[in-house]
């Protein structure tokens, strides 16, 4: 069965003609399909035999990043509303993540990045067999119902992994950066899918596939642990545990968002105050401190004070500070009804003595574990999940998926501090009490980084 890709062309050049007003709707999944649709019988197997690597690199050989092709893929076409519908599905699903790891977690701070979540799912994806197919394009949010049970509609996960890259080339520094790395170990005694090593390459700037003899766990442990400190500028330690005979495959994807603000803060203004952790108690942590205008809201009707902090000329921080009797629980809630967008259209620039805690965060997220709080996880990586794109290798499994992400900011900025207005009073804003941050990257409003801040001692 072909699909119709004429009125595709159609759908899609009626929504550029209109230049984003009275858009006609276009399903993500014709966005990000192959040009050439057509239901695929799930229970067949593909005509051409897997294309792998085998040997693999032997962990030992090389900690240098894999080599990659010398020729660029071609430029994507509709790239600027595939980024826009992109990020809105990472959107999305980043937030019902956040949701699940702030229903866990209710003591310590929670960093996610819906970036690199999406992107990890996008390139286990591409090792999936056609049943497995179909939950993951669900989640994602890409999924074309098909009205015979037993065929399937499949993107293109290169598309969706180049697309990602494409909303990362929008941050414009010079001095912020989202960089990603990814590392797969897989045991030596299988091969490995040259399309999903391919999907690695278009979703990092640098990629590890490496073999491993599994059959010693506690020897094998070390030694993977060992080799992503040694390829990670010495920031990840211990990460895999538990390691079992039996592993067929660890998935690794780091992502480190490291910026400074446009507006530098005032290095001499920095001093210790009282960070209140709960009712009872509270933290010494230094503050940093700026005078002058941003972008901010205070919405008594949702009990909480917003602030934008630009970092460049399109990404941003999104502070959220819940007002003192306010409940976090109840501007989290708000947060998962993409209330973020409504709130950046309501902003006002004011004049601002705006008091903000140093901070840095690292977290690791199992997405096994998370995805199994949002009762898919035996379909995508568990029981139901099978992985016959991603080696010729007989009941191969994905046993292991952990997402770092480290997020640190300087009072460094871009731009020399403008002149003193002290005919203004500054409205004075002191974040000294757990609040929410956005990294937002402004041109596709694609979130990079989600966090709740209830200690920055930690």
């Amino acid at each position: 069965i072909i699909m119709n890709v004429v009125l595709l062309a159609l759908l899609i050049v009626s929504y550029l003609a209109t230049g984003g007003t009275n858009r006609v709707y276009v399903h993500p999944f014709y966005l990000f399909s192959f040009e050439n649709i057509s239901c695929e019988v799930i229970q067949s197997k593909d005509p051409k035999p897997l294309e792998t690597i085998h040997p693999v690199t032997r962990l030992q050989d090389s900690t240098e990043p894999d080599p990659r092709p010398s020729t660029r893929p071609k430029t994507l076409k509709n790239l600027s509303q595939r980024t826009a519908v992109l990020a809105e599905l990472q959107n999305s699903l980043g937030l019902r993540m956040f949701e699940k790891l702030s229903c866990r977690k209710d003591t310590g701070n929670i960093l996610l990045s819906p970036f690199n979540a999406f992107g990890s799912l996008v390139t286990l994806y591409l090792g999936a067999s056609k049943k497995t197919a179909i939950p993951y394009q669900q989640l994602l949010g890409v999924n074309w119902e098909s009205d015979r049970a037993d065929c399937v509609y499949l993107i293109d996960g290169h598309t969706v992994l180049r697309t990602l890259q494409a909303i990362n080339s929008l941050i414009d520094g010079p001095w912020d950066e989202l960089r990603t790395l990814v590392w797969t170990f897989v045991s030596s005694d299988a091969n490995l899918s040259k399309d999903y090593v391919r999907g690695m390459q278009d979703f990092s700037d640098a990629s590890f596939v490496r073999a491993v003899n599994f059959s010693q766990p506690e020897e094998a442990e070390a030694q993977v642990n060992s080799f992503i400190h040694n390829t990670s500028d010495s920031k990840m330690e211990n990460l895999f545990t538990a390691l079992s005979p039996s592993t067929n495959l660890l998935f690794a994807s780091s992502v480190h968002f490291k910026g400074s603000w446009r507006t530098a803060f005032q290095p001499e203004k920095t001093n210790i105050q009282d960070f209140r952790i709960d009712k009872k108690s509270s933290v010494k942590v230094p503050f940093m401190i700026h005078t002058g205008d941003y972008m901010h809201l205070d919405d008594p009707g949702r009990k909480c004070s917003i602030v934008k902090l630009s970092l460049s000329k399109r990404t941003y921080m999104l502070l959220v500070l819940p007002h003192v009797e306010a409940c976090m629980q109840d501007i989290e809630d708000q947060l998962l009804k993409k209330i973020i967008a409504t709130w950046d259209k309501r902003l006002k620039e004011r004049y601002l003595e705006l008091s903000l805690p140093k901070f840095s965060v690292t977290a690791v997220t199992d997405l096994r574990s998370v995805l199994s709080d949002l009762a898919v996880e035996k379909y995508l990586l568990g029981s139901d999940a099978h992985f016959e794109r991603l080696s010729s290798k007989e009941n191969f499994t994905v046993d292991k998926v952990l997402n770092n992400v480290f997020f640190d900011m300087s009072e460094e900025g871009t731009e020399v501090q403008s002149k003193s207005q002290d005919v203004k009073v500054p409205l004075k804003v002191t974040v000294n009490r757990p609040f929410f941050f956005a990294i937002i990257e402004g041109t596709s409003n694609a979130i990079l980084l989600l966090g709740k801040i209830l200690n920055p001692t930690i």
